[in-house]
């Protein structure tokens, strides 16, 4: 592909055959040439197909074509050309529909060029980039460009700022200075200084006398009358409760009332009340289906709708299992809208991290034998080990009372009482703290997702291949349905070398070989089916997928075998360069986990040989492939 100023060039002179300096006759020969090639640019880029599998490099090489082919045309070229108008509109709204920030600015650049041609009066802005009414059909450099200027205007707003505090300061200090400098070398009166003293105590007497006189012959007229009507300020009720929060938020005429119970839902949630048990499932619902829209002020929906989500985070993290069933429930009711369902799966993956980061304290069990030996273990001459805790080993001492003695004699340390421990005078400087025993017997455990992770993963699987009012995740929600991967990815990645992840991996790898999800048309959904392959390799402990293929399970290894027949198909195949990166990157972990299985296998061969088990030769090699 050739940059866009070649591109300028070809289609001067190949389709125009004019240079460009010429006046270009509207009905020549190459002017009808220019209709069919924009009829078949258009032909190609309108295509959903085009959009969801030609590579980002194609994709911008046909646009910018299509775009300067367009500003070449006029309203009554489009109006002679059959379907030009039909697959404009058709390509600028299958684009404007992708996730890709650079796809959506090829449709509004293409849309800009088709406004200014039905009216050039009336140009249609769809990206704030292109208002200066000049496009620049070499996107990546659009994007450079706008990272610029964005940091240039961060850089000098902060410059303004810092020289504003500087001249700011700077004034204040000169007033200070010019208050506080005397001139030494002023010739003073005392005389004046009695003056001025003088004066400056008249005055103030004057003063009070004024006072005095006001203050006498104010009348009962001049005295402000109290309100003892119900101010606004008086009329808004603090929620204390989280009941009031649940009424507040279901009266959606009420703006301010929802505003203020959003204000105060997140702090009464993580205090974790006696009654969050019990309304934690209406709480669910009533902030999944509020709209924030509706109810706030104009520019202000964004920070609604954080305050919304920070709200339902500790809420499922303080309850699980009361705010997972009504959430999952919702995920699939034909009454969400999508960008609900979008904020019930960012809302689920930020509270899988919180309980995967979370850290709890708990007293250390200490360990203790648990096969008691009541023979002694030492020859029988030897003394018996019985004694107190810290008692050294019996040592054997000769005698001397006689040289040819056939007795010997032992001996051992005994740990001191504790009236003969003396307290020493040496001081230890140290960071640790003084208890040190104390601490032993503290244990930090962390990531309490694993015994949850069911939960979370299992009713989100069931529904997504049905298709009902409002629910299409295998179509048209593709969006909802990558959410819904990296979702379960998360999920499986927290849970890592936990027995929920080895029950859990089996469910989510039918999902993910499912022909509909793993062959999606769209990039963006088989990024997230790699991402979520590449966490079950990572979660899967080698033990467990040894003891399978040992135990013969067939399912695991199918699903293993299928990850790497299905990953090498996408870096020899897809077109899209992030899915082959992700792609290599899955087949090195099902290496890794290979390599790390096969080394479990022989740690356990001798087990395997005294049990009798016969593992068939070919087991590793048709059912877990090292891809080198």
């Amino acid at each position: 592909m050739f940059p866009v100023c070649c591109l300028r060039w070809i289609l001067q002179f190949s389709v125009l055959q004019c240079p460009p300096d010429t006046i270009f006759k509207a009905k020549s020969q190459n002017h009808c040439n220019l209709l069919d090639n924009t009829k078949c640019l258009l032909a190609v880029w309108s295509k959903q197909e085009f959009v969801q599998s030609a590579p980002i490099e194609q994709q911008a090489y046909l646009t910018a074509a299509v775009g300067l082919s367009l500003e070449k045309l006029n309203k009554d070229d489009l109006d002679a050309t059959k379907d030009a108008m039909n697959l404009i509109l058709q390509g600028v709204s299958c684009r404007l529909e992708s996730p890709s920030y650079l796809i959506r600015q090829m449709a509004s650049s293409v849309a800009l060029v088709f406004s200014k041609t039905i009216d050039p009066s009336n140009p249609l802005y769809l990206d704030d980039n292109c208002k200066e009414g000049i496009i620049n059909w070499e996107f990546a450099s659009v994007n450079d460009m706008a990272g610029l200027a964005v940091s240039d205007y961060k850089e000098m707003n902060l410059n303004q700022d810092k020289g504003y505090k500087d001249t700011k300061k700077k004034n204040t200090d000169k007033e200070l200075i010019e208050l506080n400098l005397v001139d030494p070398d002023e010739v003073i009166d005392p005389a004046t200084l009695n003056n001025e003293a003088t004066s400056d105590v008249d005055n103030i007497d004057d003063d009070d006398d004024d006072d005095d006189d006001v203050s006498e012959t104010s009348s009962e007229s001049s005295l402000q009358p109290y309100d003892l009507c119900d101010d606004d300020t008086d009329l808004k009720k603090k929620f204390s409760q989280l009941v009031d929060v649940v009424g507040a938020l279901r009266k959606s005429d009420d703006a301010d009332g929802v505003e203020r119970a959003l204000d105060v839902a997140e702090k009464l949630i993580r205090a974790a009340p006696d009654e969050l048990p019990f309304i934690a499932s209406d709480l669910v619902r009533i902030l999944v289906q509020v709209r924030c829209s509706d109810t706030s002020i104009e520019g202000e929906e964004e920070s609604a709708e954080e305050k919304r989500q920070k709200a339902l985070v500790p809420l499922i993290v303080n309850f699980p299992l009361g705010s997972l069933d009504p959430i999952n429930k919702l995920l699939y009711s034909p009454n969400v809208d999508t960008s609900q369902r979008i904020l019930i799966l960012d809302v689920m993956t930020d509270a899988v991290l919180k309980l995967a980061h979370a850290k709890t304290a708990r007293q250390k069990n200490p360990t203790r034998a648990q096969i008691w030996t009541t023979a002694e273990t030492q020859p029988w001459f030897m003394p018996s080990s019985i004694g107190p805790t810290g008692s050294t080993i019996w040592k054997e001492i000769s005698g001397t009372v006689s040289p040819l003695s056939l007795t010997f004699s032992h001996e051992r340390d005994l740990p001191r009482k504790p009236d003969q421990v003396k307290r020493g005078k040496s001081r230890r400087w140290s960071v640790k703290p003084m208890n040190v025993e104390q601490d032993n017997l503290v244990e930090l455990s962390q990531n309490k997702f694993p015994p949850f992770a069911a939960a979370f993963m299992l009713p989100a699987m069931q529904g997504f291949d049905k298709k009902s009012q409002g629910v299409d995740f295998l179509g048209r929600d593709f969006i909802v349905l990558e959410k819904l991967i990296h979702m379960l990815g998360i999920c499986m990645k927290c849970s890592a070398m936990h027995p929920e992840a080895s029950a859990l991996a089996l469910p989510l790898l039918d999902m993910l070989s499912t022909r509909k999800i793993s062959h999606h048309a769209e990039a963006y959904v088989r990024k997230a089916v790699l991402f979520a392959a590449s966490c079950i390799l990572l979660a899967l402990n080698p033990t467990y997928v040894a003891s399978a293929l040992v135990e013969r399970s067939s399912e695991l290894s199918r699903g293993l075998e299928w990850v790497r027949t299905w990953a090498l198909s996408v870096a020899e195949l897809d077109t899209d360069k992030e899915c082959y990166t992700m792609a290599i990157a899955c087949l090195q972990l099902h290496s890794e986990m290979a390599l790390q299985t096969s080394r479990a296998l022989e740690a356990s061969d001798s087990v395997i040989q005294a049990k009798g088990i016969s593992l068939p030769s070919n087991l590793l090699k048709g059912k877990i492939k090292i891809s080198l």
